[in-house]
């Protein structure tokens, strides 16, 4: 007997935007829905209350035979699959599954999957930009913006995912038509048992994949199983015919196809050798996409960044301040260091600190040493960061205090880098309130005058 949507009772697990629109989704098309979320007063509870009157909403400690008393669990990103009631939910034959998962089944155009440690928001917005320039009805969202199921609608030509490893743990077969992993650095340690856990979980974007876009310059990107699949490779100075990569052209650094050059990249707007390697991966999966050439160079040349993700906050006495917030992993800030130290060698201040998430900060060392005159450390884990560099430290009390003693060290040709490397959740509410504390900071300095 097939089962109606009205006699399927699914429980959406974790409320917030992903959430609601998982409560939306669900409720439109027949289902029985209940919500339950183990914090008392959860992001979007008044909504999910007004929008859903008939939703029963569970507050507080998870209750396992709530969960044993559904046919399906949408488990939101950010709660974990190691939670004992899901546990005890998936053993008893409940199925587990998550919002990507579930657009996933329901998309009827191409999808464009896109997941990594660093870039992956700059990379979604890239991709997003060229098919615009090419006249294509784009969906842009998921991990980035709007939740994947507002996405869903039979007038989209394309759809443009960023996925995060916490997304991916939930979806069995995503059938991507391109799809990347860009890099691959420690995250999350705070919640996967080994970084082999994290690793399998990004993997899971190329399950179902028909095109996967490869990182030359880090193995990890490389899909573990390929068959039937096709693949196109980017990387920093591998010029090659099939690839994605840059050359130097009469000294200038240029992106180029094969050997065909298209843009130099101090033509681009977005700064930074990491930035570089971002519009490369944009062009690589633009064109597994079936996104012409022209359209894409045209968007990259408009391109103007992201908010908090390598952003020029200010240049003040010959000294540029940079706001990369969403720095929040070593990976993120190892990318950020590399990517402007190519340019200041020796000339960096960094500003880096907060919650570490568990991460180890001993990749820092080698190249902090190399690229950074002087950190300033803030927040919970600063005295961790410190035990693992070997450049001037001083520690400061607030990210206000730290922009203070930046202008004090800096020197004109200095790059001031506020790459925190953490999380910010121990001083912020997130990295956009600390990116944007970052900003009003350099504003007062030398009365806001800047040039």
């Amino acid at each position: 007997m097939k089962v109606l949507a009205a006699d399927k009772k699914s429980l959406v697990v974790g409320l917030g935007k992903t959430g609601l629109s998982c409560v939306d989704f669900l409720t439109r098309r027949g289902h029985q829905v209940i919500v339950a979320d183990s914090r008392q007063d959860p992001p979007g509870l008044e909504q999910c209350r007004m929008r859903f009157p008939a939703v029963d909403i569970y507050c507080g400690a998870f209750d396992p035979d709530l969960f044993l008393s559904v046919d399906q669990l949408v488990v939101s990103p950010g709660v974990s699959l190691q939670e004992p009631a899901i546990i005890a939910a998936r053993a008893k034959g409940v199925e587990v599954t998550g919002d990507v998962d579930i657009f996933s089944r329901h998309a009827k155009a191409p999808i464009v999957a896109i997941t990594g440690s660093n870039g992956k928001s700059t990379v979604t917005s890239l991709v997003g930009e060229m098919a615009r320039h090419a006249g294509i009805r784009v969906a842009v969202g998921g991990n980035l913006g709007v939740p994947a199921l507002d996405l869903l609608d039979d007038t989209v030509e394309l759809y443009v995912l960023e996925l995060s490893s916490f997304q991916l743990e939930t979806t069995e077969r995503l059938g991507a038509a391109v799809a990347t992993l860009l890099n691959l650095s420690e995250d999350h340690m705070d919640r996967y048992a080994s970084y082999q856990d994290y690793y399998a979980a990004k993997q899971r974007i190329f399950r179902g994949c028909r095109h996967a876009v490869v990182n030359i310059d880090d193995l990890l990107s490389q899909p573990l199983v390929r068959e039937g699949m096709q693949v196109t490779r980017f990387g920093l100075d591998y010029p090659d015919f099939d690839r994605f990569s840059t050359q130097r052209v009469e000294g200038e650094l240029v992106l180029v196809n094969g050997f065909e050059p298209l843009i130099r990249a101090d033509e681009l707007n977005i700064k930074g050798l990491h930035n570089v390697s971002n519009a490369l991966a944009a062009l690589a999966l633009g064109r597994a996409a079936g996104i012409p050439l022209a359209a894409m160079v045209a968007a990259l040349r408009a391109f103007q960044g992201l908010p908090h993700r390598c952003e020029l906050a200010g240049r003040i006495d010959g000294v540029e301040y940079i706001n990369d917030s969403k720095g929040t992993n070593v990976g993120a800030t190892l990318t950020a260091i590399k990517g402007f130290g190519e340019v200041a060698k020796g000339r960096i201040i960094l500003l880096a600190g907060g919650e570490g998430k568990g991460q180890d900060f001993a990749a820092l060392t080698d190249p902090v040493a190399k690229y950074v005159k002087q950190a300033l450390l803030f927040g919970k884990d600063a005295p961790l960061i410190e035990s693992h560099l070997t450049c001037p430290c001083q520690r400061v009390a607030s990210l206000q205090d730290a922009v203070v003693a930046a202008q004090g060290h800096a020197r004109p040709g200095d790059v001031v880098l506020l790459s925190p490397a953490c999380a910010s959740f121990d001083m912020f509410k997130n990295y956009e309130e600390r990116g944007q504390v970052f900003v009003a900071a350099v504003n007062q300095l030398s009365g806001g005058a800047q040039g």
